[in-house]
């Protein structure tokens, strides 16, 4: 595995290191020991060893200067070697300290303990040269690999990350882009979704839902009605009430919408397909398309048939003037229940004040189409969901 040039040692495959500026720190209680072996590693070209016969001192050396070696001794009074070995590993928890044990110990069952506390090698009292030369540059080559198989994991987890991330964005931006095409066709405009998708998030983290749920649910509640693209214009658009034939039609919206949505692993895209699918199903069963009740609704299909009621009623729409929130509260109150997920309502009131924030926020720009809106929010880049 390695190679000498000279009297330093140099890490095969690694041309461009070498071995002799690892720090090295000695700790043994016989001071003719220390200088013994300082002056062997300094003949064979290390540069930053150091020497102690106190222990203690040991320690201090290491918490100021971490070492990459420490060649210690068991027997020593005041601190043992095994005393050392248990600081070292708090010092260093879930890192890689190698530890050359130089004992002249030879019971078997001593030495286990050593190597259960941390010790990675041993070597016999009196030491010869050559022997703990080549166990050091051994342990050494083993720190150097193990650091650098760290950073190649932390270098390959961030490149890991980034790529999610990008794909991530991606898909974002695949889903605004399929949320425009249906505010062309439908007579929504395109800032209910922001309020609604906002205000759905807002509930979400009210019920105590994690926030990457609670992330999903502001990317995924924009899509709700995306079925409608499905729907004809003359009935989608009919500025009059829906016969039964056409009723009929349009309640095929949610169906379409999940085919739309279905068949991909991306949680943000099965989420969306359960809100869209069922956002007008009704707590008490009596909704579309599948008669569901109570908690065989999704939660957030729940969650956005709340924000999707409240913001038609705060919003004003060509039959009806804005309804002032303390009015749309008191209905909301009423469809409790029946409509809407009771626990839901109550959480909407506990966030009232954030709610009308987003309203003020979001409110409807007079004398500016859809149509001019979404053109321009299109050429400026802007995230209208966050």
């Amino acid at each position: 595995m390695t190679i000498s040039f000279g009297s330093i040692h140099r890490i095969q495959g690694v041309p461009d290191i070498d071995l002799s500026d690892s720090r090295i720190l000695i700790v043994d209680d016989e001071p003719i020991n220390v200088r013994l072996m300082t002056k062997v590693l300094e003949q064979a070209g290390f540069t930053q060893v150091r020497g102690t016969s106190d222990p203690r001192e040991g320690l201090a050396i290491y918490r100021e200067t971490p070492q990459d070696l420490v060649v210690l001794d068991l027997r020593m009074p005041g601190l043992s070697g095994m005393q050392v070995l248990a600081e070292l590993k708090k010092l260093e928890s879930g890192g890689y300290v190698p530890v050359l044990v130089m004992t002249a110990e030879d019971d078997p069952a001593v030495r286990l303990e050593a190597l259960r506390a941390g010790a990675r090698d041993f070597v016999g009292k009196p030491f010869d040269a050559h022997e703990v030369l080549s166990r050091i540059y051994n342990q050494l080559e083993v720190r150097y690999l193990y650091n650098r198989l760290i950073v190649q994991n932390a270098t390959l987890e961030a490149s890991v990350q980034a790529r999610t991330q990008e794909l991530t964005d991606a898909r974002l931006e695949e889903v605004r882009r399929l949320v425009r095409t249906a505010e062309f066709r439908d007579n929504e405009t395109g800032l209910h979704l922001v309020r609604m998708s906002k205000i759905s998030a807002a509930l979400a983290h009210q019920c105590g839902l994690p926030p990457a749920i609670c992330e999903d649910i502001l990317n995924a509640s924009p899509m709700h009605d995306i079925g409608k693209i499905g729907v004809p214009d003359g009935i989608l658009l009919k500025p009059g009430p829906l016969d039964a034939a056409e009723w009929e039609t349009m309640c095929m919206h949610p169906i379409i919408g999940a085919e739309i949505l279905s068949g991909h692993d991306s949680s943000l895209l099965r989420m969306a397909h359960d809100i869209a699918l069922c956002h007008h199903e009704k707590w008490d069963g009596s909704g579309y398309p599948h008669g569901l009740a109570e908690t065989d609704i999704p939660l957030a299909a729940r969650i956005v048939a709340v924000a999707d009621v409240f913001d038609a009623l705060t919003s004003k729409r060509p039959y009806k003037a804005a309804w002032p929130v303390s009015r749309a509260l008191a209905e909301m109150d009423r469809m409790a229940g029946a409509h809407l997920d009771p626990a839901l309502v109550v959480c909407l009131h506990e966030i009232q004040t954030e709610v009308e924030t987003i309203l003020v926020a979001n409110a409807e720009p007079d004398g500016v189409s859809r149509l001019q809106r979404i053109q321009s929010e299109t050429l400026l880049g802007t995230n209208r969901f966050r």
